[in-house]
């Protein structure tokens, strides 16, 4: 399954930059500029905003983006494919566009991807026995674990393997709770 089969124009513009990767032989270094640029958005509220912002014109939009590029060191393939996107209306599919990349990547390399959102960051002690545990219950497989906070969850952690999900939340257990108090009145 490809890309562009998973998920729309997302799929589409990340199956062209992944092939335009691929032929300059820089996927890693556009996977890790993907990663930070996700990192990014997951950490700053206002260029969440500017992404999904239909008042703010392209224009000034793609400047911004630049700029923020810029500022945290992002170059070459990646820069100007994010100001292509930009210039092109679809800023606020960037995040779709990382995520269906490193996820085909991942697959391409035989690695099973997983989403890990938490309340707080996890260390990288953390992130890495939980790897080896995703490891073991996956039957062996390479794991590349998407690492996201979110605070709203409040504690534990919800873990998404393709069409799996594990959700140990505290958030998720209050709302069980809740339910099960509802049937009890």
């Amino acid at each position: 399954m490809s890309i562009s089969a998973t998920s729309g124009v997302a799929g589409r513009y990340a199956s062209a930059l992944f092939e335009l990767a691929d032929n300059a032989r820089s996927l890693d270094q556009v996977a890790q500029d993907l990663a930070t640029l996700r990192k990014l958005v997951d950490e700053s509220p206002d260029l969440a905003r500017l992404l999904a912002s239909p008042v703010i014109g392209r224009e000034p939009k793609t400047r911004a983006l630049l700029a923020v590029l810029d500022a945290a060191g992002i170059s070459g393939l990646t820069r100007n494919f994010v100001g292509t996107v930009a210039a092109n209306g679809r800023a606020r599919d960037l995040v779709a566009m990382a995520t269906a990349f490193l996820a085909e990547l991942a697959r391409r390399r035989g690695e099973t991807a997983a989403t890990v959102t938490s309340a707080v960051p996890l260390s990288p002690e953390q992130l890495q026995q939980l790897g080896e545990t995703l490891r073991s219950v996956l039957g062996g497989a390479k794991v590349s674990i998407d690492a996201r906070v979110e605070p709203d969850i409040l504690g534990g952690l919800v873990v998404k393997v393709g069409s799996r999900l594990f959700d140990s939340s505290i958030r998720s257990k209050l709302q069980r709770l809740q339910l099960a108090m509802k049937g009890v009145a």
